[in-house]
């Protein structure tokens, strides 16, 4: 059989808002795991949109159907100048996770924006897009989507973690792949340090300088989440009804907030990966070198990290894939990670 490549542009933007990440990917049709990230970039996001992104969640639906327009046209316009930048040849589409606004799966809520139908018109390219929903209608959580990437691209990883907005694990348990938000992360972090005018913080330095309370760290420890059975995931919604309240209830000093939260992300994750080092490490949490050594601790190993474009680049690559088995007709949705009714080929098309 000839291999047939297959060259997609996936596109991610995370609850961290740190920006658009944009791969351009080649895979082989036959046999996925034979992939290449050709370039990628990060376009940072202005002041401005963080902060539409940020205030969206309080949105009328009329607001909403806009933003979801607007964010549409600022995707397509964002991939046009990826194309030319890197002077990117073929395309067979593009896969785009949209931003999420609101994810309350147990209410059949998902809304990620970014008009796929505006995209394709202004890239003059098939795009595949939406990929949550149908999960929901069909009684799942709409998350973590990630993890079929896991099971075709990293077979040779006991656990993928991603370390962004929110931490998530993708583990195979006998036949089935299980897999499950762990905790908030850099969407709780940044908040902070955004208090002390940064918009991280480098290495964890900050977060390092600080002292654990030890009442707050056991109230987050205590959180009903983290007792509950996947398929389980995370959204703002949790993290400002939950979280925040309860931070702001024990701790006033940023630099002590952000310490304490630390050492709860990396209890959280270490009693997971307790004494296995065959983990892959993704996410922009990983730069936080504090967090990481914590995490150490907790888990009893030795973290080796993978280049930083797969650090980075990691789930734009799988949305990418997504893409591709929607277009195939394969699935991309597993029951055993989501909850959902059945395993099903997720996401909706658009061509220019």
């Amino acid at each position: 059989m000839n291999k047939k490549q297959v060259f997609s542009l996936g596109l991610m933007s995370g609850t961290s808002l740190d920006g658009v990440d944009v791969a351009y990917v080649k895979f082989h049709e036959n046999n996925y795991s034979d992939f290449e990230i050709l370039f990628a970039d990060t376009i940072s996001y202005s002041k401005e949109w963080k902060q539409l992104l940020q205030n969206a969640i309080r949105f009328s639906k009329k607001e909403l159907e806009d933003l979801d327009i607007t964010y549409g046209k600022y995707l397509g316009k964002i991939v046009n100048n990826f194309i030319t930048n890197y002077k990117i040849g073929p395309i067979d589409f593009i896969a785009s996770h949209g931003h999420t606004i609101l994810h309350e799966p147990e209410k059949g809520i998902t809304l990620q924006i970014g008009s796929g139908k505006q995209i394709a018109t202004i890239t003059n390219q098939k795009v595949v897009c939406d990929f949550r929903t149908q999960d929901v209608k069909l009684g799942g959580q709409g998350a973590p989507l990630v993890p079929i990437g896991d099971e075709l691209l990293f077979s040779q990883y006991d656990y993928c973690i991603n370390l962004g907005g929110f931490a998530n694990v993708s583990f195979k348990k006998g036949a089935q792949r299980i897999a499950y938000d762990i905790c908030p992360v850099n969407i709780v972090l940044n908040f902070y340090v955004h208090k002390l005018g940064l918009d991280y913080d480098d290495a964890g330095k900050i977060a390092a300088s600080g002292k654990i309370n030890k009442q707050l760290l056991e109230r987050l420890n205590a959180l009903s989440f983290y007792e509950k059975i996947p398929p389980k995931s995370l959204g703002l919604e949790w993290v400002q009804k939950e979280i925040f309240p309860l931070i702001d209830m024990y701790e006033k000093d940023v630099v002590n907030i952000l310490r304490t939260f630390a050492e709860h992300v990396a209890l959280q994750i270490g009693k997971i990966i307790k004494n296995n080092e065959a983990v892959l490490f993704t996410g922009g949490g990983v730069f936080n070198t504090f967090l990481m050594s914590e995490i150490e601790k907790y888990a009893n190993i030795k973290i080796t990290l993978k280049s930083n474009l797969l650090i980075n680049y990691k789930e734009a690559l799988i949305f990418a894939l997504l893409g591709l088995l929607k277009i195939d007709n394969q699935v991309n949705c597993l029951q055993s990670v989501t909850g959902a009714q059945n395993n099903h080929s997720s996401g909706v098309v658009f061509t220019p």
